[in-house]
């Protein structure tokens, strides 16, 4: 799999990096919030919908490279050219040329190491079932801090684009994360008050981004809670 990819959570992806997330705990502004209140869902995409479930190939090439566990994630997430690639002022080669100068490996191997290391991300299927579900109630909105290219992925590789209404892609607005801007962006164009948008994210300073802005913030730890409190909130039957 392509892109920014973030990294979220010991189980990570292309779309936020897992040693820079902030081990804060918090209670979630959710648990306030009533159907009454909200009309939009807004989703984060990697560690959320898509996550790395298998890091078996990416622990390959550390214990290859002789890298601390986590070390490639912080290779490529971590590196200021994923950084600015982000906010659309890099491209993917130039992240790859990055990581392949400073790992050392010859083209043919980094072919090989490219695919490896997105070989253990999916789809959610269970999280997009249920999105599919309460989109027929709420609008569906996702937001993700991600590389140039990301779209096509969204709408051809993964084919999940049809459960979302608007999707605001970093390095497509030149925006991320927790920047206001970019909730506010994507509040337009779904046309919806922030006090009536609930925003999911498995990196906290993300919600607590989202919460700046007056959206409900609920912090992403597992698909089952997630689904558990949306159920709760919107007053949807399991």
């Amino acid at each position: 799999m392509e892109w920014k990819i973030t990294l979220e959570g010991p189980s990570t992806s292309i779309a936020n990096p897992m040693y820079n997330r902030k081990a804060i705990k918090r209670k979630d502004a959710s648990l306030m919030a009533t159907t009454q209140q909200i009309s939009a869902v807004i989703w984060d995409l990697g560690g959320v919908i898509i996550k790395t479930e298998d890091t078996s190939h990416r622990e390959k090439w550390e214990k290859r490279l002789d890298l601390e566990s986590w070390g490639l994630e912080k290779l490529v997430f971590g590196n200021p050219i994923s950084r600015k690639a982000s906010q659309g002022n890099a491209s993917i080669e130039d992240i790859w040329d990055y990581v392949q100068s400073n790992l050392g490996l010859e083209d043919e191997e980094m072919d090989a190491f490219r695919k490896d290391f997105f070989a253990g991300d999916k789809v959610d299927l269970k999280l997009m079932a249920f999105i599919r579900q309460i989109k027929t109630r709420f609008k569906s909105g996702m937001i993700t801090n991600a590389w140039p290219g990301m779209r096509r992925l969204i709408e051809q590789e993964w084919d999940i684009a049809d459960a979302f209404e608007e999707i605001v892609v970093s390095a497509e607005v030149h925006l991320v994360k927790p920047d206001p801007k970019i909730y506010e962006m994507a509040l337009r164009q779904l046309k919806v008050p922030a006090h009536e948008a609930v925003f999911i994210d498995d990196f906290i300073e993300n919600i607590e981004g989202a919460e700046n802005v007056g959206m409900t913030g609920i912090h992403f730890r597992s698909t089952a809670e997630v689904m558990e409190k949306l159920r709760a909130m919107l007053e949807i039957d399991s």
